[in-house]
């Protein structure tokens, strides 16, 4: 640390990721209408008054939580299909795998789950959610289906009607993982899953060798 440099000045700017952190374990763990200011601020380490210094409601923490852990590494699977030069079939395959990784390495299926669970009482979550996680995925993925159709690879059809197909499996392997794997139901292998639904899928995506033409 520089000479003269005071020392809490590190502790505390660490603090707004530290409650940040901590709000997502305790979102995880009890849901959003349950989840405690006291028990985030308990979990962070730090006074309830000092997490009102950085987050005003919980409406505010559920949004850094979401942009700060979740948003950011979907950003990058959806900046990674907008520039990707792979054919749609491969893109598809390794987006899947991706996704699967985030959901089973974090807590985005909690999250999800929550938001499912609590938007009618709170829509504040939904908003959110929709807005910096469902939005950025679904612009980037139509984006790429009508990339595909352009080049000939893909059939007719609303690339974002694609995307809810592709997508359906998902969400239902998020919510069996988080619904009912916590009560002894034997889990599902989520990239497996995936792996085995995007060649279903593509199956009737992809334009064949030879199709269309004369």
């Amino acid at each position: 640390m520089p000479p003269g440099q005071p020392k809490w000045r590190r502790r505390s700017e660490a603090r707004p990721g530290e409650i940040i952190a901590a709000a997502l374990a305790v979102f995880s763990e009890k849901g959003f209408a349950a989840a405690r200011l006291d028990d985030i601020a308990a979990r962070a380490g730090v006074s309830k008054g000092a997490l009102y210094l950085y987050f005003e409601t919980k409406q505010d923490l559920f949004r850094a939580v979401v942009r700060e852990t979740i948003a950011p590494n979907l950003a990058t699977v959806a900046a990674f299909v907008g520039q990707s030069p792979l054919p749609f079939g491969d893109l598809i395959r390794l987006v899947f795998a991706r996704i699967a990784e985030v959901i089973t390495e974090g807590r985005l299926g909690a999250v999800a789950k929550m938001v499912i669970g609590e938007s009618r009482n709170f829509p504040e979550l939904a908003k959110v959610w929709h807005e910096d996680v469902v939005s950025v995925m679904l612009g980037a993925m139509s984006g790429a289906v009508a990339a595909a159709q352009a080049r000939g690879e893909v059939r007719p059809g609303d690339p974002q009607l694609y995307v809810f197909s592709l997508a359906g499996p998902l969400l239902l392997g998020v919510l069996w993982r988080e619904v009912f794997v916590p009560v002894g139901v034997k889990p599902i292998d989520l990239k497996a899953l995936l792996a085995q639904h995007a060649e279903v899928v593509l199956q009737g995506m992809l334009v064949e060798a030879g199709e269309g033409r004369a």
